[in-house]
């Protein structure tokens, strides 16, 4: 049960409405929770997975002073758990909605203090899509990207090039040798796109994690695909 919401933020975005909120448990925690027209996008209480599409990622790599990249800040717990790694040297964290960088920079979410406060991490408002076009010189160590729902459930149509051999060959593109390519996706590893990763990395993985979900009270399965170029 709760006891309180609190509306932190309303913004009408190119992606629709979008709702950053806080409730407070009858047991007194906080829980912060995003709604995008009228769906739940991401919630503090869920949060494994996200914090594993780093750490799966940045384990696969060698050496020290690496360049990572993520699509998509959201809560932060994917760049939380990224800064974590002393090997990082400089983190790039690409952003679509401005909104979403401001609860941020304006320390309305749990992490925002912890990313803000930390020289190594950037925040770039623009679209992730767009960026992955630019600068192919640009090489980084690691791009970890979670946007979408599942490479098949889109927040947009705009992004299903993205998850085609084209768009994942600008991810290779992009990469230095030895480099990792991690991506978030809800539900089991989708045969059809391992196979589109095949296609374009010399090594793919798909790693489910099964976890509790306590919004649904369900046993669900989020899925973290890891490719890396030679």
């Amino acid at each position: 049960m709760m006891s309180q919401f609190e509306e932190l933020d309303y913004a009408q975005t190119p992606l629709g409405e979008l709702i950053l909120r806080r409730r407070r448990t009858t047991r007194g925690s906080e829980v912060f929770e995003v709604k995008l027209n009228g769906e739940f996008l991401m919630s503090s209480l869920v949060n494994d997975s996200e914090v594993a599409l780093a750490e799966e990622a940045l384990n696969e790599l060698d050496g020290q002073d690496h360049s990572v990249v993520i699509g998509g800040l959201g809560l932060g717990h994917t760049t939380a758990a990224a800064l974590a790694f002393s090997t990082v040297a400089s983190l790039t964290v690409i952003e679509v909605l401005h909104e979403v960088i401001a609860w941020h920079t304006n320390r309305l979410v749990p992490l925002a203090a912890r990313l803000v406060g930390d020289p190594r991490c950037a925040f770039v408002h623009t679209d992730f899509f767009d960026w992955l076009r630019l600068s192919p010189e640009d090489l980084h160590h690691a791009i970890l990207v979670d946007i979408d729902h599942t490479p098949e459930h889109l927040l947009a149509d705009t992004h299903r090039s993205f998850y085609e051999p084209a768009g994942l060959t600008r991810v290779r593109k992009r990469l230095h040798s030895g480099g990792v390519f991690a991506l978030w996706s809800g539900g089991d590893p989708i045969p059809e796109f391992i196979s589109k990763l095949e296609s374009v990395f010399d090594s793919v993985e798909a790693r489910p994690l099964i976890f509790q979900n306590p919004l649904l009270d369900i046993e669900d399965t989020n899925t973290i695909y890891i490719a890396r170029k030679p």
